[in-house]
């Protein structure tokens, strides 16, 4: 009997020891998120620093003196992977999140960047980029800005880039804030997230900012607060795009025609083979060229300007109308973004003489939204006069930052 209950009392204190142990592990491990993975500090940028900052770029384009007096104060960066699906498989991705360095409750902005080919000029492999960081210090005007690379970059660099490929564009910009709101409820001590989104975006990001406003909106408004966006030189409509680099003699940018091809083609877009459309040695070296190893000039060097060189006879003649183009045609109307009748504040902007992006996608895309219902008050188009595709970014930016800083002014 004492033997019995000597084994029984050891057996007890055997068994509070291992719940007790069990706690603790389960506690040291920390909170279990469903997208947040990692973060990594990357850089601080002084509210001195910003200041010389927007003087420098003031230089060249005053109106970026706008902005100075929004400055608040010092910004922390991050690198933060986190998950997302691509063709139906979990991946890791990554983008930065800036948030200021002063404790508050802070708005999202989400920035959505342009065509890079170079996985080295990825945001979360290149913070300090002299481009990426005059929409970092945005953060010092009171946001948590959120850049994401895109899947086939940084953490995802192994996939190919979806490239103007509407679904894993959009689903991995989702699963970022997602992340973010992970982030900030534990990982930044002092920072909280305000419900509270904006979005801003040029060129491939215009598009990009276009297609999450209306995923956002008409999708997911239960758990993201949507105030506006502001997009920038968008190919809304891709297959408007498609005609105004096809039916011209020479197109000085044959590195855009190669990445749609390339992307589409990886992700089943379309069935016809890649000879179909482009002539050789083009149509082998295609997948060659979109590794992340090379620039765009780069690219445009094993390609050619010459419209009648890349293009194969038959698809020029007969891209718009022929069956046997009819799944390139479904592709580029799929990803496009359809005009919808919006209840949130939208500014489409553009370049006057954009020579890359024909600014008629803005012209038409702004007709559209009225047509589909949008309230003129609601959504507004600017043109800026003489302006080309990359002189077109900062005014275009400063413009939208200014727009979307007004709604929140506003409430």
């Amino acid at each position: 009997m004492k033997i019995n209950r000597f084994l029984l009392k050891f057996s007890v204190i055997i068994l509070i020891f291992f719940a007790v142990v069990t706690s603790c592990t389960k506690d040291d491990h920390g909170p279990v998120y469903s997208y947040f993975v990692s973060k990594e500090f990357s850089v601080t940028y002084t509210k001195t620093y910003i200041t010389n900052l927007i003087n420098t770029v003031s230089g060249s384009f005053p109106e970026v003196n706008n902005l100075k007096t929004l400055v608040a104060g010092d910004i922390n960066i991050y690198r933060m992977v986190y998950k997302t699906t691509v063709n139906g498989h979990q991946i890791n991705a990554s983008g930065l999140v800036c948030v200021p360095a002063i404790p508050g409750d802070y708005p999202v902005l989400s920035f959505q960047n342009g065509t890079n080919t170079v996985n080295a000029y990825a945001p979360s492999e290149f913070a300090i980029n002299y481009s990426y960081q005059f929409v970092e210090i945005i953060a010092s005007m009171g946001y948590i800005v959120v850049i994401a690379d895109y899947p086939g970059f940084g953490e995802s660099a192994q996939v190919t880039h979806p490239y103007l490929v509407k679904e894993p564009t959009v689903q991995s910009l989702i699963d970022m804030l997602y992340a973010v709101k992970e982030l900030t409820n534990s990982e930044l001590p002092g920072i909280t997230l305000k419900n509270e989104y904006s979005l801003l975006g040029y060129s491939q990001g215009g598009w990009a900012t276009l297609a999450l406003h209306k995923a956002l909106e008409l999708g997911y408004k239960d758990e993201f607060n949507l105030k506006g966006s502001a997009c920038g030189a968008g190919p809304y409509d891709l297959f408007l795009l498609l005609q105004g680099m096809v039916n011209v003699t020479t197109y000085p940018m044959p590195v855009y025609l190669g990445y749609i091809l390339n992307a589409y083609k990886a992700y089943d877009q379309f069935t016809n083979p890649v000879s179909d459309i482009f002539n050789e040695p083009y149509a082998s070296r295609l997948s060659s060229l979109y590794t992340g190893l090379l620039t765009s000039d780069q690219i445009n060097s094993q390609l050619t300007s010459s419209i009648p060189g890349l293009i194969t006879p038959d698809f020029l003649s007969g891209f718009t109308t022929s069956p046997k183009y009819a799944s390139v045609r479904d592709a580029l109307n799929n990803n496009s973004v359809s005009a919808w009748h919006s209840y949130k504040p939208l500014l489409l902007i553009h370049g006057g003489k954009d020579t890359q992006v024909n600014p008629v996608s803005t012209e038409n895309m702004y007709t559209q939204m009225i047509q589909a219902g949008t309230s003129p008050d609601l959504c507004k188009k600017v043109i800026v006069p003489g302006v080309d595709h990359g002189d077109g970014v900062v005014p275009c930016m400063v413009q939208g930052i200014l727009f979307l800083m007004n709604l929140n002014d506003s409430n």
